[in-house]
This record gives structure tokens, sequence and C-alpha cells, in this order.
């Protein structure tokens, strides 16, 4: 399926949609299209390539992008890998850990829990990363919004149209 990036009138990233949401924009006159696909829609009327990218023409006030923590969103921010031991798992083969044990006053927040394998939950047990030994590969922070919806969507390479309109360096990758 072709996905799509909407723009906010400056320019911002807003979110993805498909592709027949993005059609159906453009015939309602609500955005322009920035980039296209080499792919061509045809009906009995009209043929129209695709929309890539489009920009809305009246600009959306919204509020800061937060994303939810749910532990779905935590492997997708961590992307499979134990932040432990560094290697690569299956979804259904990880759990995960508080950096600072809840015993000890540690939130459930996206700074304070990373993806692991069981082995080195038990391992870690109810102390902290120092105290076991165990340093972190990557110190948890919260996910930026466009990187983590394009992985959970399996577009983890964005199409290189979009590439203009992400914020993708690496600093803000999850």
């Amino acid at each position: 399926m072709e996905w799509t990036l909407l723009l906010n009138s400056t320019f911002e990233p807003l979110k993805v949609v498909t592709w027949k949401k993005a059609i159906l924009l453009v015939m309602l006159g609500k955005v322009e299209v920035i980039e296209e696909y080499e792919r061509t829609i045809r009906g009995i009327y009209l043929s129209i390539r695709l929309p890539a990218v489009i920009r809305l023409r009246r600009f959306i006030r919204r509020g800061t992008p937060i994303v939810k923590f749910s532990r779905q969103n935590l492997y997708v921010r961590d992307r499979g890998v134990c932040q432990y031991c560094g290697d690569l798992f299956e979804y259904k083969e990880l759990t995960y850990d508080h950096v600072v044990p809840r015993s000890r006053g540690g939130q459930t927040e996206w700074t304070n829990v990373v993806t692991c394998c069981t082995a080195c939950n038990l391992k870690k047990g109810g102390r902290t990363p120092e105290e076991a030994g165990m340093p972190l590969i990557k110190k948890p922070k919260a996910p930026i919004w466009i990187p983590l919806l394009t992985m959970s969507l399996g577009i983890g390479d964005p199409p290189s149209s979009w590439r203009d309109y992400l914020y993708l360096n690496r600093e803000c990758l999850p």
C-alpha cells in the first residue's frame, strides 16, 4: 500500500495518510501536491499520479505531538534490541525493564523503561544498571512521533520523496 505524507501549510509533517485519503483531499481542493509517486491511478474520466507528499492549504494549529507510552511503541522505539546485551530479538521474545526499579521509586515512562531479553532482565533483577554492572546501550528517551509512526506502519525506511520533509537526523530516530 502506498502512503502519503501530509504536511501543514508551514511544511511541518502532520501525519501519514493512505493514498485514497490523499486523492480525496486533492479532489476537494484542501491540499496541494508537492511530490508524486510514479504510479498512476485511472478512473473513467480521470488519470492522476499518486501523491507522495501533500501540503494543506490552510494552517492547522496543533499541540506538541506526544507518543503514547505502550509496550508496542516501546518495542518499536528500541527496534527489537535488548538494551543491555545488544542482541536483536523478535518482539514476542522481549520484555521490558525499569532502569530505576519501581521498588526504588522508578516510574513507568519513556525515560525509565527499556526493552530487554529475559536473560538480561533476570540478571539485572531489582538493581540499577550500574549496580548490576550492565550499562545501557542507549539512554532511554521519548520518541519523536513521525519516525515512530513510519516504523510502526512498516515503513522503516521512508520513501525518498519524504526525506526533505522529515526530521531524520540520527538523534531523533528512535
